[in-house]
Order: C-alpha cells, then structure tokens, then sequence
C-alpha cells in the first residue's frame, strides 16, 4: 500500500472552507467527514483534514497558529504543467484564496502561491521533468 499523507488544517468556517476547496476540483469523503471535520481529497494519497478549531484543538495542547498572522508552513502541490499551476492558482484566486507571493519563472520550475480563506499558504509548482533527470 502506497504511504498516504493527511494534513490537518484548523479553519475558522468549515462551510466556507469546504466550499473553496470544491471550487478548485477536489472532492471530500464523506466517510470521514462530519459536521467539524471535512476530507478533501487531493489525490490518492493525497487528503487535507479540515477541522473547526474546537476539533483541531482536540488533538494537540499548543495554541492554534492564526495562519493570517503567521506562516505554521507552506504547502506545495505538483502540476503536470504551466498552465495547470495557472488553472488552479487563478481557481483558488476566483474562488475567494488571496495571492501569497510572487510567480516564480525560472524556465526549467514555473510556480505559483495562493492563501486559502483562513490563511494557509499553497503553491502550485512545475518542474520540467528533463531539468530533473538532468540532476541524476
């Protein structure tokens, strides 16, 4: 079985977050989805727990960074293009994300970053895959 990885995310409004991850193409699994939790599913090994911050509190004794203040971490995505990290940056953006940085266009790595409704810094970023092997 392929190692999955489950970020979780506190979020302030889950209706809202729910609804801006929907608006850039995932889907959640309502197997482990309830009304203070939501599983966006990125990929196949891919998920995003989104959890109310009385739930997201429930599993840790620190306090909860407000990650429009500070930056807890950034997550980074692949694209298998220039123009998906487009779609989906500018997805996000249409969708209520606000912008977290500039484009980065460095010919061989194009990528782009988006905050989402609470704050959590995304990047979209490709990679030429020859500009990768050439690494080997």
């Amino acid at each position: 079985m392929a190692q999955m990885i489950f970020v979780n995310l506190p979020v302030k409004d889950l209706e809202t977050s729910k609804g801006f991850f929907e608006k850039l193409g995932y889907g959640l699994n309502p197997q482990f989805s309830d009304d203070r939790t939501a599983c966006v599913v990125i990929s196949d090994t891919i998920f995003v727990m989104l959890l109310t911050e009385p739930r997201f509190k429930d599993f840790t004794k620190k306090d909860i960074a407000d990650a429009s203040k500070t930056t807890e971490a950034i997550f980074a995505l692949s694209a298998d293009s220039r123009e998906k990290v487009d779609e989906l940056a500018d997805a996000a953006l249409a969708a209520g994300g606000s912008p977290a940085g500039e484009t980065q266009d460095l010919g061989f790595m194009y990528g782009r970053s988006f905050q989402d409704p609470d704050g959590h810094i995304w990047e979209v970023i490709w990679m030429d895959p020859s500009a990768v092997e050439g690494e080997a």
